[in-house]
């Protein structure tokens, strides 16, 4: 199998540009919000770069807009907590595997997360069975865990189960983490809602949802028209039939609305990738946001 981090690093430069490390980085700060931070020294502002991070007076003495850069006296972890259920195989709005967002998504943070020197770790699984891998703070210990979702993901018979990710994530780890869910676009049912609550308190909870393609429209193949756990195809009567599609667009969206108010309501961190092509730009969104409300 090839590496599949050099793919992540091409997709964060090609996605929006080479600035984008620097505004990547820049908004990577605002996962580790409420770090202990010591001072270290100044240097040049770069775009991306939080304006509170900026020394005014260092700045004036040396005609130079100039940051303070700090040191962290302690690491941090960002759990990442997917789906890998047969339901993350289907294809995305792209044409391509949901899977392939999700390694994008969960490769583009890891790697921010490991290039400042914090621990990244893994849980992952579907309803059969939910596992963890060891933290590690290198590029080698994300490639194995990007490599561990993409098999995983490609072998999996089982339909996934955020709620079983969840509560294990409730109950076995008990040291306050930044959780990060990438989970399918489901519903969220009572339960999720009630494992969501709990987790939020226990931990720093930011959630990126995966979104399915269209199934009934009239130009969609069979492969796409066809339920991945299943086997279920949609009728070819039914692909571009205005009402079909009118009453589960209305249905899908009802499921959005509330779940982006649900995630509102509880502070919690939310983005929803579509499109490979976009993904980095959407995280990147959702960081500054996260920024501009905790600064």
């Amino acid at each position: 199998m090839a590496s599949l981090i050099p793919r992540v690093k091409s997709k964060l430069f090609i996605s929006s540009g080479r600035s984008s490390m620097h505004q990547l980085d820049g908004a990577y700060k605002s996962l580790l919000h409420g770090r202990s931070l010591d001072f270290e020294d100044l240097r040049r502002y770069e775009t991306g770069d939080q304006v509170r991070d900026i020394d005014w007076r260092a700045s004036a003495r040396l005609g130079n807009l100039v940051v303070k850069r700090t040191r962290a006296t302690r690491a941090q972890t960002v759990l990442f907590v997917v789906d890998t259920g047969r339901t993350m195989a289907a294809l995305a709005e792209d044409g391509a595997p949901k899977q392939e967002l999700s390694i994008l998504a969960m490769g583009a943070l890891g790697y921010l997360t490991v290039r400042h020197g914090d621990d990244v770790g893994l849980v992952y699984g579907d309803a059969d069975r939910v596992r963890r891998l060891q933290t590690g703070s290198s590029e080698a210990a994300l490639e194995h865990m990007l490599r561990t979702l993409d098999s995983t993901t490609s072998a999996a018979t089982a339909p996934g189960s955020v709620d079983d990710l969840l509560d294990f994530v409730a109950r076995t780890i008990a040291q306050r983490m930044i959780v990060v869910v990438i989970a399918d676009e489901d519903p969220l049912t009572d339960r999720t809602e009630q494992l969501i609550r709990r987790l939020r308190l226990q931990h720093d909870l930011v959630w990126i949802t995966v979104a399915d393609a269209d199934v009934v429209l009239s130009h969609r193949s069979a492969s796409v028209r066809s339920d991945v756990v299943s086997g279920w195809r949609v009728p070819d009567f039914v692909n571009g039939d205005p009402e079909v599609l009118a009453e589960l667009t209305e249905k899908r969206e009802q499921a959005e609305d509330h779940r982006r108010e649900f995630f509102r309501r509880w502070e919690i961190d939310h983005t929803v990738l579509r499109n490979q092509d976009y993904a980095v730009g959407e995280i990147l969104q959702m960081l500054n946001r996260r920024s501009r409300v905790r600064s």
